[in-house]
């Protein structure tokens, strides 16, 4: 009497869990987006509006250069004759003045930070490293602008000439200028944290993984 024989085992089949698929054509759209898909416009594009974004915030500092001449208080300067020799002194000697010339820069610096980063984040609401470097050179950029401006806008730098032309005991304005220099910083640093808060509150948010 023979034993039975053992029947051969079934074909292999495939885990349920497992699925297998030939890889897509190599000119089908899909083919090779599983391995690399490009997020975004492209860095030579980003660094073209950055560089575009740089300039057009650099050129708001006109504006605030003029704002800034504006705005800013005039500190009194006297002139006086002594043997011949002229001498200036500030008038009001416990005035605020020349701190409110900071301040005057200071605050408006502030303000157009504020508006170039909500300015940025409405054109361009995807945001890039890019983009945020250009707010930020272009607000430095735009401070010295506008301080420069300032200062050629406002009264004549010579004081003594001036105190000439004016005559003995007559006021004058001092020239314009920025005493604190960490006031050029205000644009820059108030652009970053503001464009920095909205896109950390309405920016576009990556879509979960499955």
């Amino acid at each position: 009497m023979t034993a039975p024989l053992t029947p051969p085992p079934p074909p292999h089949e495939n885990s349920p869990h497992q699925f297998w698929q030939a890889p897509p054509p190599a000119g089908a759209p899909g083919a090779g987006a599983g391995a690399y898909e490009q997020d975004g416009p492209g860095m030579k594009t980003e660094l073209r509006e950055a560089a575009v974004i740089t300039v057009a915030v650099a050129l708001g500092g006109v504006l605030l250069g003029l704002l800034w001449w504006w705005l800013a208080p005039h500190v009194p300067l006297v002139g006086d004759e002594f043997d011949d020799n002229w001498v200036v002194y500030v008038k009001d000697t416990e005035g605020e003045q020349a701190v409110g010339v900071d301040g005057t820069f200071t605050l408006l610096g502030l303000g157009f930070g504020l508006v170039s980063a909500v300015v940025l984040f409405l054109l361009r609401r995807r945001g890039g490293v890019p983009l945020v470097v250009a707010l930020g050179l272009g607000g430095l950029l735009g401070s010295l602008l506008a301080w420069r401006l300032g200062v050629v806008l406002g009264p004549d730098s010579d004081v003594l000439a001036h105190a000439r032309a004016v005559g003995k005991g007559v006021m004058f304005p001092a020239p314009l200028k920025l005493s604190a220099k960490g006031a050029l910083l205000a644009w820059p640093l108030a652009g970053l944290l503001a464009h920095l808060g909205l896109t950390a509150l309405f920016g576009p948010r990556d879509p979960e993984a499955p």
